[in-house]
């Protein structure tokens, strides 16, 4: 037996007990005097360990030649520490030890295994496995775990199956772009890895299993961002015989259950936005509610003074920040640069000061009066105090524009508060959207989505205008979620290919095994896919989702600890019948 106890869970109630521990060296503390203290932490918690010269001359010398990250097993007896640390659960005990084994040295570590660390991103990641060490990360693991459980288990208690699907795939090229695999017995020929389940979960309810679920790792070859990784894990859903409001209905209370469970949190009844309300006032389809700042429209009041920015603009459009009018020129033009990042692409960025004594000072003061600013302020609903912030141009960039803007300016007015969580489903998403370049229409989610019926006869007049039953669970400015009611009628299937541009040959090399499992009797199905990633770093209050994965990729989608990927050699390449070239 290595450990009878753990690091964790020692208290006054053990006083006298002997017990033994196993674990790594957190810290040793030489107090002189011939007293030493060290810290020994496991999964569980740290227990301090004491050495007395006094007592144990031979333990005592063995006790100060321990190094951080030595891996120990010791014995002794749990007394009452007279100097009680209660930040931890063990603070109230120290162990006096009269019996130490040392299970392996270690090396000094490349940062120390604390809290706050003296690590980089980068050299934390070379190192993960020790980087798991630190409380922080492991807890971020342990919540990953009960979120992952207690999904199971709410699925499970309504009659869901946990199906396991392939990850070798065949290639589906409308979607991101995939990771591919050469097969070695099929010469010149690939599989995919799979963006997600989505075809094979819909054959699983034309198989008449109609409740699927899958917590299942996907993969996208895509650039990388803060909430995106090349292999990440969705909490993938399917079900028969039901319509929209089933899927919302099922799924918010998986929401609130595990906010209920793992937060001890009652989340009340989630709105219900539509993407074009979204969009008009908040300049986004992922809004974060959690604070107001909500888009007015000021074109109406802007034109007839010859300022030719607002007057050439299709749209003008502003937000209005509560009791920031304080903003210095030094913020206002930081705020102006902001803006004009490529990222981001507005021309410029006009304001308005509403002063707390009530005066109206704006940078667009030569060509608009006292009058004319009144009715702006009037429009944003401002008050003495308040700083309105004006962008314009095209309105589909401008909203987007806007909504970057008030993110920015949320941040900065501490308004992002992550103890707070307002969730909401977006509904109504367009169908399709138009790549102009191209001249074609492309699936605004994928080819699979149902129109709304009501606007199934657009497909023919106005395929933009087509309305979509799809929907995305997003939680504060964060999209966790995103599904929609499936086409399973193969005449409606067939023309929705038709819009996108397939030819008949091309649908059917593609998708021909879902069309033909259709002609055999498919149920009315639906579906959601929640990011486990995101989910748990929203709990956790992350700002990135690597710190919930254990061992994630870096922002070039490299896997620094393991050097991957990397070259092969030649013989395996041979095998697979494959010649790299690589382009400088």
């Amino acid at each position: 037996m290595y450990r009878n106890h753990t690091c964790g869970e020692l208290t006054l109630a053990d006083i006298n007990k002997e017990v033994i521990l196993a674990g790594w060296v957190q810290k040793v503390r030489k107090l002189g005097g011939g007293m030493t203290f060290v810290d020994l932490r496991d999964r569980y918690g740290i227990t301090q360990l004491a050495f007395s010269k006094d007592v144990n001359a031979d333990l005592y010398e063995q006790a100060n030649k321990l190094g951080r990250e030595f891996v120990l097993q010791i014995t002794g007896i749990v007394q009452e520490r007279s100097s009680k640390n209660m930040n931890i659960p063990t603070g109230e005990i120290e162990i006096i030890v009269n019996k130490l084994v040392i299970l392996n040295a270690s090396e000094i570590p490349p940062f120390t295994i604390e809290e706050e660390t003296d690590g980089g991103d980068d050299l934390r990641m070379k190192y993960r496995y020790l980087d798991l060490r630190r409380q922080t990360v492991r807890k971020n693991l342990e919540l990953r775990h009960k979120i992952a459980f207690e999904t199971r288990r709410y699925l499970d208690e309504r009659h869901f199956l946990e199906v396991e699907t392939p990850i070798l795939v065949g290639s589906t090229p409308e979607g991101a772009r995939d990771f591919v695999v050469p097969s070695r017995m099929n010469p010149g020929e690939f599989y995919a890895l799979p963006q997600s389940p989505q075809l094979l979960k819909q054959l699983l309810m034309v198989s008449g299993f109609d409740r699927y679920f899958q917590i299942v790792k996907c993969f996208r070859d895509e650039d990388l961002r803060a909430d995106r990784q090349p292999e990440f894990t969705q909490i993938d859903c399917e079900m028969s015989f039901v319509n929209q409001e089933d899927i919302l209905n099922m799924f918010e209370g998986l929401t609130r259950h595990l906010f209920k469970v793992i937060k001890g949190i009652d989340l009340p009844e989630f709105p219900r936005m539509t993407y074009d309300h979204a969009m008009k006032y908040y300049g986004s389809d992922k809004p974060d509610t959690r604070f107001g700042m909500e888009f007015a429209e000021l074109k109406d009041l802007t034109g007839g003074k010859d300022f030719v920015v607002f007057d050439s603009a299709e749209y003008v459009g502003a937000i209005c920040a509560k009791g920031a009018s304080s903003y210095t020129r030094k913020q206002l033009d930081g705020l102006t640069d902001f803006v004009k990042r490529p990222q981001i692409g507005a021309k410029g960025l006009v304001y308005v000061r509403y002063e707390t004594d009530g005066t109206l000072k704006s940078s667009v003061d030569k060509f608009y009066n006292e009058e004319d600013l009144k009715k702006w302020v009037e429009r944003c609903q401002a008050e003495p105090g308040d700083l309105i912030l004006i962008i314009c141009g095209d309105t589909e960039k401008s909203q987007k524009q806007l909504g970057e803007l008030r993110l920015e300016v949320a941040e900065q007015l501490g308004l992002r508060d992550k103890s707070k969580f307002n969730c909401l489903w977006i509904i109504d998403f367009p169908l399709l959207e138009k790549d102009e370049e191209l001249g074609r229409y492309f699936a605004k989610h994928h080819p699979f989505t149902s129109p709304k019926e009501e606007d199934i006869a657009l497909l023919d007049s106005d395929p933009g205008a087509v309305r979509a039953n799809a929907y995305d669970m997003v939680i504060n400015g964060v999209e966790v979620g995103g599904g929609s009611v499936r086409i399973f009628n193969s005449q409606l299937q067939n023309k929705m290919f038709h819009v996108l541009g397939f030819t008949e040959e091309k649908a059917q090399a593609q998708f021909g095994f879902l069309m033909n499992a259709f002609k055999y009797g498919a149920p009315p199905h639906a579906g959601i896919a929640y990011g486990l990633d995101r989910l748990v770093s929203i709990f956790a209050g992350l700002d990135s989702i690597r710190d919930c994965i254990a061992f994630p990729k870096n922002n070039s989608g490299r896997d620094v600890m393991l050097d991957a990927p990397a070259t092969l050699e030649q013989e395996q390449l041979d095998e697979l019948n494959l010649k790299v070239e690589i382009k400088k």
